[in-house]
């Protein structure tokens, strides 16, 4: 890290503390719960309840593999970034001499783009591990759905702690995607290190401005309310 300048570190701890104070804002400050990841948290719990009273559950099981289907690209998607990432990494000189002949002012410094290159594969794996391990509770969602027989309807007590056990799963993998998608958003701002560290921060900058309004000022949130 010692051919890192001052500026280059203070990017970084910025963007850490964006990333850091998002994440706060949506699962633990006062104001989590106006948040439209915590809004929809209710809507997972009535989608399970309303289950039980249908007999034909075909609508839930599509339901459920939308749910992993997107959750298996977007872990897809981090493979194949990781694997980009790695490519710059074992290419940094050739990076190197091809942005020299690019228009705008990129560092040369091979040890920098080697920093940077790393940084973001730690970012994309973990995404990655985030978008897994989503996966794997919708699985596990809908195999407890699975357990519920036709037979039970909506005043069977087991049947009702089951499906809310199954919803519980579904809160829980929903909040591994979204930290997991967030990660890939600040994966963005991230490669606005490659332009220095005033464009760092100002991406960082933007991407956390993007993100909370998408949960607390989006026409979304609106049509919830």
């Amino acid at each position: 890290m010692e051919h890192l300048s001052p500026f280059d570190i203070g990017a970084l701890i910025f963007f850490l503390f964006c990333w850091l104070l998002y994440s706060w804002l949506i699962y633990a400050s006062p104001w989590r719960e106006k948040s439209l990841t915590h809004m929809m948290d209710a809507y997972r719990h009535t989608w399970l309840r309303a289950m039980l009273s249908r007999q034909m559950r075909i609508a839930d099981t599509n339901i459920a593999a939308g749910l992993q289907q997107g959750t298996s690209f977007f872990a897809s998607t981090s493979l194949l970034a990781i694997g980009g990432a790695f490519a710059i990494l074992n290419s940094t000189d050739k990076v190197v001499e091809l942005a020299k002949e690019l228009p705008i002012q990129l560092t040369p410094d091979p040890a920098h783009w080697e920093t940077k290159a790393i940084g973001l594969i730690v970012i994309l794996a973990y995404s990655f591990f985030k978008f897994g391990w989503a996966y794997r509770l919708f699985n596990y969602a809908t195999i407890i759905m699975g357990s519920v027989a036709d037979t039970q309807g909506k005043e069977d007590p087991e049947a009702l702690e089951r499906v809310d056990r199954a919803a519980k799963f579904v809160t829980l993998a929903g909040r591994h995607f979204s930290r997991g998608q967030a990660s890939l958003f600040f994966s963005v701002g991230f490669l606005g290190w490659y332009g220095g560290p005033h464009v760092f921060m100002a991406a960082t900058l933007f991407v956390f401005m993007v993100l909370v309004r998408r949960q607390f000022f989006s026409k979304a949130r609106a049509v919830l309310l």
